[in-house]
């Protein structure tokens, strides 16, 4: 498949899978209960976006090789421009130590979300003046969750300087 094609389902896909997020519920008394698939499932997700985390605090690139699948794609628009790259590409950008504001930064994870080998998660990052969205396409390799692919968005805060 031609990597535009690619890209073009992975955007169609996670725009279908959020709209979806915010549909209420038809009957919320009749909402299934997790699993213990489901927990072991988010537990592994969670180690991999963990590793993705710890890559980003320390600057640490292996913590990034941990995370993604070799063949992952990093993708984003910035500044009006796509920006598509490989994980070599993108682990370049970590130099072995931590940003120096690394002490105020925020990393939560919004939402885990699995169907046997395949997940999706949303993390925001809060970098004070900066807030980044990344959604995470993840499947499950063997016994381990890996991220497949990754897209950001890059949002400002009102009223904070950095």
């Amino acid at each position: 498949m031609h990597p535009h094609r690619f890209r073009d389902l992975l955007a169609g896909v996670l725009i279908l899978l959020a709209a979806g997020l915010h549909a209420p519920p038809v009957d919320a008394q009749a909402a299934p209960q997790a699993t213990s698939q489901d927990a072991a499932a988010q537990e592994g997700m969670r180690t991999a976006i963990n590793h993705y985390f710890n890559g980003q605090a320390t600057g640490d690139a292996s913590h990034m090789r941990r995370a993604f699948l070799p063949s992952a794609r990093i993708e984003s628009v910035r500044d009006g421009k796509v920006t598509s790259l490989t994980l070599d590409e993108f682990c370049s950008f970590f130099k072995g130590k931590p940003a120096a504001d690394e002490a105020s930064r925020v990393r939560t994870i919004d939402f885990l979300d699995a169907s046997g080998t395949a997940g999706t998660a949303r993390i925001t990052l809060d970098h004070g003046a900066m807030v980044i969205t990344d959604y995470f396409l993840l499947l499950k390799v063997g016994d381990e969750w890996r991220i497949a692919n990754k897209i950001s968005h890059f949002g400002r805060r009102e009223g904070v300087s950095g």
